[in-house]
């Protein structure tokens, strides 16, 4: 069907008007239950010093269904724009431009989400209280050796990217089966980034709750960590879309959105490497 007849189904219009659909609310359900129950999980003894390991537990079972909620709103979501483009033809070079400007405005607030991040590790580095010793990192505080785990980590992510553009390469020139394995190898790298970063955590030699130096190191590299995961889930869903011939050379911006996602995730990491982890074991 030509963007024409795309118009003429529309009522003369390039636009999509969306249907009325309920995955907003279940996200938002989801992503509430998450915060609450994050908060629930980390302050305990601000709603009872007795009773801090009930609230602890209920905190992290608070979190639990709210993981759940968010995976079905990605999935199920995802699953409706995919029959929006690929069954219904919706998606007009209108439609298109106005995703694309959709994805690069959810990039930007991600920047500005792991600004505060950085904010916070820079303002306890650089003006370090006499609490901490009036160092960076603090007094007794054993930090990684930057050229461990953490640089194998950043080869690994700097490999993914290159992977992850090579199937970009293979899908504008129409390689569909080589864009595939190209894919496949990213979502690889990205499950073993995955696991080395728990292995680092499990085997790390500070706690959530030891200072600022931990946790400004958790929330940052953590909330990193579940955007790779995010991340890996979309390549996934794009990995599989490619084996099943849904991408064209002119139409494929659902890869490019995800593409975009996980080189915005290597940058991120890079700054954690070089700051995080390389600037912290020389000292601020």
């Amino acid at each position: 069907m030509s963007d024409h007849a795309h118009e003429e189904s529309h009522g003369n219009h390039p636009y999509h008007m969306v249907e009325p659909s309920h995955w907003p609310i279940v996200g938002s359900i989801g992503g509430l239950l998450m915060a609450v129950g994050l908060v629930i999980a980390m302050h305990p003894a601000a709603l009872g010093a007795g009773l801090q390991p009930f609230f602890e537990t209920i905190g992290y079972w608070t979190v639990a269904p709210g993981a759940v909620l968010g995976m079905m709103t990605m999935m199920g979501w995802w699953r409706d724009v995919i029959d929006e483009a690929h069954v219904q033809k919706m998606h007009t070079k209108v439609v298109q431009l106005s995703l694309r400007y959709g994805m690069m405005l959810f990039i930007i607030s991600e920047v500005m989400f792991f600004a505060a991040w950085f904010w916070a590790f820079f303002g306890a580095a650089l003006f370090p209280t006499e609490s901490i010793g009036s160092v960076w990192p603090p007094d007794g505080v054993e930090v990684f050796n930057p050229f461990d785990l953490p640089l194998l980590n950043t080869m690994i992510l700097l490999t993914s990217g290159f992977t992850v553009t090579w199937a970009h390469h293979d899908i504008r020139a129409g390689n569909m089966p080589h864009a595939a394995k190209m894919l496949g190898w990213t979502v690889l790298l990205g499950l073993l980034f995955t696991a080395l970063q728990a292995f680092e955590y499990a085997n790390a030699p500070f706690g959530f709750r030891d200072g600022i130096y931990s946790s400004t190191f958790y929330m940052a590299t953590g909330f990193h960590g579940f955007h790779v995961i995010v991340g890996t889930v979309f390549l996934a869903v794009c990995w599989f879309r490619t084996a099943k011939g849904q991408f064209t050379a002119d139409h494929h911006f659902g890869f490019e959105a995800a593409a975009w996602y996980w080189h915005f995730v290597d940058v991120v990491w890079l700054f954690l490497f070089s700051f995080v982890y390389v600037w912290s074991t020389f000292g601020a």
